[in-house]
């Protein structure tokens, strides 16, 4: 019995595409089951509650916590304003009167008789959640979210940063053995999803962010030009690519690598795929998490709106002799090769644990064994 389920990488060029779009905190959907929808729709709203601001009211105005409530100008529940009266005291003889003006905006919600403190809750930041994609409603989850669905072609890689950004897929090499310089991106890259080849170097990184392009697509890039580049463009010196998930960096665009960290050539099919979606709008993600809970940065372009189709499998597969594979662990991370033999015994590896292991030939022709949990299905 030489087979096993594996996790993979989707290169299609039509399948079944479903994304969930929740909100942090409930809040109110603002569409309904079987609505089309653009990538800029707004499909659900909430509001982040601001942040409370104590106001020592008293001590500010070096009085006793007593003497605050005949002195107040304001109640619960007001309106406060910057530089807005919130208290002033009677004086003597209708002279030398004390008052205090607010340094905080928010609402009023709380009045403290016993220490003479304000509570003032900042105003609510509001957050939208877009469909990301062009597609169908296919499922509203009341309050939350909602689940939007398209048929399109789908690309899933193995790194990313950035987060969702969309644009018009251009090419700017003309193989997946070319790297990406930055001679070879022009302002008319603007607004684009630009694709590579092998690399991307460092200086095609800082040449997209200054001509605003919208994403790149290669297979591999060097980890040290990377970092270099997210320290200056954050402007931390110290800034590293973190083990958790990415996607959140507040960079100008959106990487995808398809293949893994060096010079590593696209591989055929993926090129191939969107060489064939040029001048095709698509939508692009950056981020990654390769622990519990997978998320594959992926670049998306949707074909259709609504109708039936078999849908491929977009996160695994069954392994067998010839299934196409990526190693995605170290000495071997991010080659690709096929599996040439299952063997059903348990080998010791070198952590001296017992694990399942996979025999393959990669592309360079070596022949190598690799626990069967270190590859994943280049699924199709």
């Amino acid at each position: 019995m030489g087979s096993a389920y594996t996790p993979g990488l989707t290169v299609s060029a039509r399948t079944r595409i479903e994304k969930l779009r929740r909100l942090p905190l409930k809040g109110k959907v603002l569409v309904q089951e079987g609505d089309q929808v653009e990538p800029t729709t707004i499909v659900a709203r909430t509001e982040l509650p601001g942040i409370m601001q104590t106001v020592r009211l008293a001590e500010n105005m070096g009085i006793e916590p007593s003497e605050l409530m005949s002195a107040l100008k304001v109640k619960e529940g007001d309106r406060i304003e910057k530089g807005m009266l919130l208290a002033q005291t009677k004086g003597l003889f209708g002279l030398f009167k004390n008052e205090y003006r607010s340094q905080v905006q928010g609402t009023l919600e709380f009045i403290s008789e016993k220490t003479g403190h304000l509570g003032v809750r900042q105003p609510p930041t509001p957050i939208e959640k877009d469909a990301y994609i062009r597609g169908v409603v296919k499922t509203v989850i009341p309050e939350e979210g909602v689940i939007i669905q398209c048929e399109g072609a789908l690309v899933q890689g193995i790194f990313g940063v950035g987060g969702e950004r969309q644009g018009i897929i251009a090419l700017a090499c003309d193989s997946p053995d070319a790297a990406l310089t930055g001679t070879q991106i022009t302002p008319a890259h603007q607004g684009k999803i630009v694709v590579g080849g092998s690399n991307v170097s460092l200086d095609a990184l800082k040449r997209a962010a200054e001509v605003g392009a919208a994403g790149i697509v290669v297979g591999g890039v060097v980890d040290r030009d990377l970092i270099e580049y997210l320290r200056m463009a954050l402007n931390d010196p110290n800034y590293d690519i973190g083990v958790a998930i990415t996607g959140q960096e507040p960079i100008s665009f959106t990487l995808v690598i398809t293949e893994g960290f060096g010079t590593i050539r696209m591989a055929k099919r993926t090129f191939q795929l969107l060489q064939s979606l040029e001048g095709k709008t698509a939508s692009i993600n950056g981020a990654t998490q390769i622990r519990a809970g997978v998320i594959r940065p992926e670049v998306i372009v949707p074909l259709s709106l609504g109708g039936e189709i078999e849908a491929q499998a977009a996160s695994g597969g069954e392994l067998a002799i010839g299934t196409p594979i990526r190693v995605i662990r170290e000495p071997y991370f991010g080659i690709l090769g096929s599996v040439t033999d299952l063997p059903a015994e348990l080998v010791q590896v070198e952590s001296e644990t017992w694990v399942r292991v996979l025999e393959a030939k990669l592309e360079d022709g070596r022949k190598v064994v690799v626990p069967r949990a270190n590859v994943e299905i280049i699924a199709g």
